[in-house]
């Protein structure tokens, strides 16, 4: 773990997010507990945008003059930082504009190997090789892999869910066999909360010859990553689930692997030669970071990826096991409610969703919505996750470094009085 500048406290975190003093719905305090689908901003990641605009905006790579200069130093070194926050060296690191075009990006090349230039060939897929997932995916880690399947005849497999909500791996070595090119996977499952076994399923695929693709989404904001360790060939992640602005996300790969991949999109900046007839691709990164990059996005990134290292990812990991905790043993003794998902804290990460008896999840929103409480409801971009345990939809909170047990306690609370038989 990445050591914190000081000792963890709530309240000094909470003071850093202006958007928590606000007041909702005439006059409430707003508990947020919708981080799973975007976190609030910091200051300092405002004021790292803020600054590049006022002071330093100009296109990257480009201009012979001071402030394109300033720009592409300040791009470059918030790829370098936000590459040492998972332990990777920058030229690793591809900038996209979210999680979703980070896989496609990967699934897309794949694609698009068997028509590209002879050296790019080589990762080509085919009928007769087989594509793995997990049935806990959200959809931008599932649908780009049907694509892939799609496109090239190979065969789309995944493992299945046990009734806690983990990855059922009896037929593990049955559904990752000879066949496997790729195996994507969750690190967190965005609706279940569930951690899955990253050794486990990065061993088979090795054993077997497969590419690995981690989705780190729901697990970057709390947890102390480092891809040596982690042992995975390609990883992305969202800048706006860990306090960054939207519009940035990150592919890391092996630099090798990368090497071998063709481009997902083509256009400026990410060629070195171009003529009528052909083109010569620049080299990972800029390979894959065709026109304008998302500039200001990654300065603050960069800046969040500072700001979580301060206040320490293991503090913030503790303090979401405590809250997640808290609100899992409360729950057990309320009748009419069902946690979907691990009702342990083994392995689980502060995402907690549940359906209530006899009431629809957008019911169950709009009365959270009515005392300032902003959870999440619907199939959460992960319908078969919601299929797997017969419902249509589902509810969700999910907690963060600024939450605090008081927001805790008035969410349960709210539950409490929505689910209490009611007198006629």
């Amino acid at each position: 773990m990445r050591p914190a500048s000081g000792p963890f406290d709530v309240g000094s975190v909470r003071s850093d997010f202006p958007v928590l003093n606000r007041k909702v719905n005439n006059g409430l305090p707003l508990v947020y507990l919708d981080n799973a689908a975007t976190s609030q901003k910091p200051r300092q990641v405002l004021d790292a945008e803020h600054d590049f605009y006022r002071f330093h905006n100009a296109n990257v790579r480009r201009g012979h003059h001071q402030l394109g200069r300033e720009a592409t130093d300040l791009f470059e070194w918030s790829r370098a930082r936000i590459a040492a926050f998972i332990g990777a060296r920058a030229e690793e690191v591809v900038l996209t504009k979210n999680a979703s075009e980070a896989v496609n990006l990967v699934a897309y090349a794949l694609m698009n190997a068997p028509h590209s230039q002879r050296d790019l060939r080589s990762l080509a897929l085919g009928p007769g090789d087989s594509v793995v997932v997990t049935e806990m995916e959200h959809h931008s880690n599932l649908m780009p892999w049907q694509q892939l399947c799609r496109h090239t005849g190979a065969e789309l497999r995944w493992l299945t869910i046990t009734p806690d909500g983990r990855l059922d791996l009896d037929r593990l070595d049955e559904v990752i066999d000879g066949t496997t090119r790729v195996v994507a996977f969750t690190h967190q499952s965005n609706l279940y909360g569930t951690v899955n076994p990253v050794d486990t399923l990065v061993a088979r695929a090795r054993q077997v010859g497969a590419l690995t693709v981690l989705d780190a989404c729901q697990s970057a904001p709390h947890l102390a990553l480092d891809v040596n360790t982690l042992g995975v060939d390609f990883m992305a992640f969202s800048g706006h689930k860990m306090c960054g602005p939207t519009g940035v996300g990150v592919l890391w790969g092996r630099s090798e692997l990368l090497s071998l991949l063709p481009p997902f999109l083509t256009g400026g900046e990410m060629n070195d030669e171009v003529g009528m007839e052909h083109a010569v691709f620049a080299p990972p990164p800029h390979r894959f970071e065709a026109g304008t990059p998302v500039v200001a996005q990654a300065i603050g990134l960069a800046a969040a990826c500072s700001y979580l290292d301060g206040i320490g990812l293991d503090n913030v990991s503790a303090h979401g096991e405590t809250l997640t905790r808290h609100a899992l043993d409360a729950i057990a003794d309320m009748p009419g409610v069902r946690v979907i998902g691990p009702t342990d804290m083994e392995n689980r990460g502060p995402v907690l969703s549940f359906a209530v008896r006899d009431t629809f999840p957008d019911e169950v929103g709009d009365f959270m919505d009515a005392r300032g409480i902003a959870i999440r409801v619907g199939q959460l971009c992960a319908r078969p996750a919601c299929v797997r345990f017969g419902l249509p939809a589902t509810t969700r909170a999910s907690f963060y470094a600024y939450n605090t047990l008081e927001e805790v306690n008035a969410f349960l609370q709210a539950l409490s009085d929505l689910t209490r038989p009611r007198v006629l």
